[in-house]
């Protein structure tokens, strides 16, 4: 996927959860890539917070202390 909808794709989660009244939000963002990005794009999303994460959410770059980044 090219990095730039990844981006795109991450920072909707993000949005969505900057709306929402809980505390826990950079929780439920790291459950919802969990949930629903298979391996590859877990790798690639982090590979690219590695590499600066340029144009991320603070929230996703928060989240991704939780997010299940499989090893390379």
């Amino acid at each position: 996927m090219s990095p730039e909808k990844m981006v795109h794709m991450a920072n909707q989660i993000a949005g969505f959860f900057n709306s929402q009244p809980n505390a826990d939000r950079a929780e439920k963002v790291a459950a919802h890539i969990n949930d629903f990005w298979e391996p590859r794009m877990r790798s690639q999303l982090g590979a690219y917070v590695d590499a600066g994460g340029q144009g991320l959410d603070p929230l996703v770059l928060q989240a991704m202390e939780k997010v299940r980044v499989p090893a390379a």
